[in-house]
């Protein structure tokens, strides 16, 4: 699954949740589909980070949290 289709799954499965519309144990599946998404963008985003540290490896990080202006 690609970055963007985990997100939108994960937006799906937030909304649904927060729609209150769900019995308590598909909330809990909802949520646990939720989780696991969550874990596996945040695992795609480490390793896009860690391929763009590669890339750009010239002697100097560079901090992804520093807002330049």
């Amino acid at each position: 699954m690609k970055f963007e289709e985990a997100i939108k799954e994960l937006e799906k499965v937030v909304a649904n949740l927060e729609s209150g519309e769900n019995g308590l144990d598909e909330s809990i599946e909802l949520f646990e589909k939720g989780i696991k998404l969550s874990k596996e963008c945040q695992k795609m985003l480490d390793t896009a980070e860690k391929k763009v540290r590669v890339l750009l490896a010239d002697g100097s990080e560079t901090d992804f949290a520093e807002d330049k202006e």
